[in-house]
């Protein structure tokens, strides 16, 4: 029997793929998304999935805007997807092509095709396929991550409907009962991933303030000094 990666196998891999620190900022957003990344790898009902991948993608790149150096940022999220195990040019790859996918839909159009995905426009057998699996499976596993990609999905198509709880609620009414999703789950997923997303918005301003006024001060600093030294 296979020996079952432990948290803190996956935090070592992770260091591996990645050797710089983590700015301390960012550090908590990391550990947790790694720690839920592990938890759902090693879950035996759990199977990686087009709106999985979505949700993966956008939590990092949503809760990782304004991470300095910017160039780590990629190294990161890709020993975050090595780290247990998977292949980040496919997170990115099925998130992105099925973002481009639903591109012109209707939020509805879309509920609809998820009922029932057939290959369309040229979209990857493999995505139509495993979100096909999604309603044929009986043991489904629902996770943060996806609910968040749902999410996301909906409010790129109608981000009025994704703020409207009872039209969001009537709309994936169809798809949540297939897959017999947890729906105030996910609704309180998706409530504390808009917080914490207005969390980060607001730190991120508190921080730019701090530096203009950082650099306001120093720049005042240095006229001081060149007076008193042209005296």
């Amino acid at each position: 029997m296979d020996k079952i990666r432990t948290v803190s196998d996956t935090r070592r891999a992770f260091y591996h793929y990645h050797t710089r620190p983590i700015n301390s900022i960012y550090r908590q957003v990391v550990q947790e998304l790694m720690v839920e990344m592990h938890l759902l790898s090693v879950h035996v009902n759990f199977k990686q999935d087009p709106i999985y991948c979505v949700g993966v993608s956008e939590s990092f790149d949503q809760f990782m805007t304004g991470y300095k150096p910017e160039e780590d940022k990629s190294s990161i999220f890709n020993a975050l997807c090595k780290a247990v195990e998977a292949n980040p040019d496919d997170y990115r790859y099925q998130s992105e092509t099925f973002l481009n996918f639903i591109e012109g839909k209707s939020a509805e159009d879309l509920i609809n095709w998820l009922l029932n995905p057939v290959s369309e426009n040229g979209l990857d057998e493999n995505i139509v396929n495993s979100l096909k699996s999604i309603t044929e499976r009986e043991d489904f596993k629902y996770s943060r991550l996806f609910g968040i990609g749902f999410y996301t999905i909906i409010n790129k198509l109608d981000s009025e409907i994704a703020k409207d709880e009872e039209k969001l609620a009537k709309l994936i009414a169809p798809y949540a009962e297939k897959l017999k999703l947890p729906v105030e789950k996910l609704k309180k997923d998706v409530d504390l991933y808009r917080s914490n997303l207005d969390k980060i918005n607001q730190m991120l301003i508190v921080i730019a303030e701090t530096i203009e006024a950082s650099k306001k001060k120093r720049i005042n600093m240095e006229k001081t000094e060149q007076k008193e030294e042209a005296n």
